[in-house]
This record gives C-alpha cells, structure tokens and sequence, in this order.
C-alpha cells in the first residue's frame, strides 16, 4: 500500500491507543488525542503527531530524555508549558524546544477553557532514556517501543488497563 502523497492534518486517524503508560498513569491522559502524522508517510526516523488537549488536560507526565529531542509548535489555542522554571504560556504561534539531555522535565496543560491544538515533533533515538521528576515511572527505548518500569527499574504489572 503506498502512503498518502498530502492530507489534511485534521482528517488523519487518531491513534488506536490513546496512551502507552502502564496504568495508572494512562487515565491521567484522559482528553488528549494524538494523531499521527509522521507515521502515515512512513517516517521511521522522527515522529510528527497532531495533538488535541481538551480543557483540563495535559501532553505528558512531566518528563526529559536521554538522547531524544522535542519539539512543539501551538496553532489553536493556549497551553500552559511547565517547566523547572515553572510555568509558561504558549499562544498559537508560540513555539519551544526540548533538548535531550538536559535534564528539565516538561510537560503542556491546558488550563483554558477551550480546546488547543499544537504539533509535537520528536526523533526516535533507540536506548533513549526517560525520566518522570514527578512520578515513580522510568521509560527506555528499546526495539523501537516504550518499555516502562518503576524508578528502581522494577516492571510494572500489566492489567489490561496501559
């Protein structure tokens, strides 16, 4: 199947799983819907997904990596980015960046009263490692998928509910 040449960004499918943390971190992602944009052209090397945050609702567990840049880029809307420096907020056409290896945790909350729209653009370096300042949650890459575990590197038990 070849993939599509242009699309509407808007009209791409929303990704099947709405999040990849184990439980009970998953439900905390409740009204954030990512659709993938990279994915749908075969970009293997960084991922581009368009990101929906309803009001009340956050990108992430405030979170840096290892070896993985990030990018973000608001078109609707106003998030707030909390940071080390606490917070900061980001209109449409407002735009930051996250270098690996830096070690400030970020995270982007919508704390209006309307729906915010912004791209979200990260590469998928393999060994990547994933630190939650705020959470008994570790993340690492391996085999081109997240492998979750508690800050001792203990896993967590899958229920069902990731």
């Amino acid at each position: 199947m070849r993939d599509p040449i242009a699309l509407v960004a808007r009209d791409a499918p929303p990704r099947v799983r709405p999040s990849v943390y184990p439980a009970p971190f998953a439900a905390m992602m409740e009204g954030r819907t990512k659709h993938p944009l990279g994915d749908l052209f075969g970009l293997t090397r960084y991922g581009v997904n368009l990101v929906r945050l309803a009001p009340g609702a956050r990108s992430a567990l405030r979170h840096h990596h290892s070896a993985q840049d990030e990018f973000v880029f608001v078109l609707e809307g106003t998030v707030t980015l909390i940071t080390d420096a606490g917070p900061t907020a980001l209109t449409a056409g407002m735009c930051a960046g996250f270098a690996h290896g830096d070690g400030d945790g970020h995270q982007l909350v919508n704390r209006s009263e309307h729906e915010a729209v912004y791209l979200e653009v990260g590469d998928r370096t393999e060994g990547d490692q994933v630190v939650y300042p705020d959470d008994d949650l570790a993340a690492e890459r391996v085999d081109g998928a997240w492998v979750f575990t508690h800050k001792d590197r203990s896993p967590y038990k899958l229920d069902g509910h990731e």
